[in-house]
């Protein structure tokens, strides 16, 4: 038997840059910062031949042609299993649809699983790019590739994403108590609300690549904020670092009529009446958690309790996707 983990994901600056709708004609980059949240595969050979999945659902088929679940199905083509003979298991910390990259962490994952089944060693930008290729290329998802770099490379790291589809992987370049403390600092809680990106992100597409001026200028000026959140992390200001979260939330929300609603609205404002400093929904949008940057922890957490809001707690992922066992 072998397991992998990967995982999850937050950002903390220039989210959206990422698509290839945009970065292949601008150049894209962000901040993000794997947590201890993981989504986890096991993959074993079982005594019959057949593909035997258990993921949200049961699947037992003969070929990969016949698996429902898009990128398992791609990943077994991928490598070429002739005569599958596999057991595929997937379970994870977080639901999916909650805007950590599951999708992502779970694509890292099984490819890890199954090169390693396989005897293959994959580099982190390889595991990486071979996730890409599966989601966006293969099938075709309008999605980035922040998740599948944050997942394979863990890490708290700034990726720039060239025109020519390279990708540049900086490591922050933090002092540790610095980083500690926005640790501390960052506080996750969830909205109540699942939801699928795909719309969303459908949306940033189209208008991208219809070279829409106010989409265009949304993700202009969020990349060069990404930017300055990065000065901000690395120089040790971290309650510029919050005031530009804020901006972020603000500049984001007019990308789409759905990024936020009513209750996420009033979520948010009581957490800037106790203690947030800034803050944004992570993911594309429209559900899953509202993080904050908060110096006052104790009123914070208080407020959002009061309000019905569960929080997660986490630590910040270094070690990215990897071998536990196998």
């Amino acid at each position: 038997m072998i397991i992998t983990r990967s995982p999850l994901r937050i950002t903390l600056g220039g989210g959206g840059t990422d698509l290839p709708s945009y970065y292949r004609k601008h150049g894209g980059s962000l901040i993000t910062a794997a947590i201890d949240k993981y989504v986890y595969v096991t993959v074993m050979r079982p005594f019959t031949e057949g593909i035997y999945l258990k993921y949200s659902k049961l699947e037992q088929v003969e070929t990969a042609d016949d698996v429902q679940h898009p990128i398992i199905r791609e990943a077994i083509r991928m490598l070429d299993f002739r005569t599958p003979q596999l057991e595929i298991t997937s379970l994870a910390d977080i639901p999916a649809g909650t805007g950590l990259g599951s999708s992502g962490s779970f694509s890292t994952a099984l490819l890890k699983a199954l090169h390693v089944h396989r005897r293959r060693m994959l580099h982190a930008s390889e595991l990486a790019e071979l996730a890409c290729e599966i989601e966006i290329g293969r099938l075709g998802e309008p999605v980035g590739k922040q998740d599948q770099y944050a997942a394979a490379y863990g890490g708290v790291t700034c990726f720039t994403f060239n025109p020519d589809d390279t990708v540049k992987v900086c490591p922050l370049n933090t002092k540790m108590p610095t980083l500690f403390e926005l640790e501390d600092n960052l506080l996750l809680f969830f909205t109540g609300f699942s939801r699928n990106a795909s719309s969303i992100l459908q949306d940033q597409k189209h208008r991208t690549e219809r070279s829409d001026s106010a989409m265009l200028e949304n993700l202009h000026y969020v990349k060069a904020l990404g930017l300055r959140c990065l000065e901000a992390i690395e120089s040790g200001k971290l309650t510029l670092f919050g005031e530009l979260m804020h901006e972020h939330w603000e500049r984001k929300k007019r990308r789409f009529s759905g990024m936020s609603n009513p209750d996420i609205d009033a979520w948010y404002e009581l957490a800037r009446n106790n203690g947030a400093i800034g803050g944004k929904l992570v993911g594309a949008g429209g559900g899953g958690f509202l993080l904050f940057y908060t110096e006052e922890h104790r009123r914070l957490r208080a407020a959002m309790a009061k309000a019905g809001l569960q929080e997660m707690r986490f630590k910040f992922d270094f070690e990215g996707t990897k071998v536990l066992f196998g």
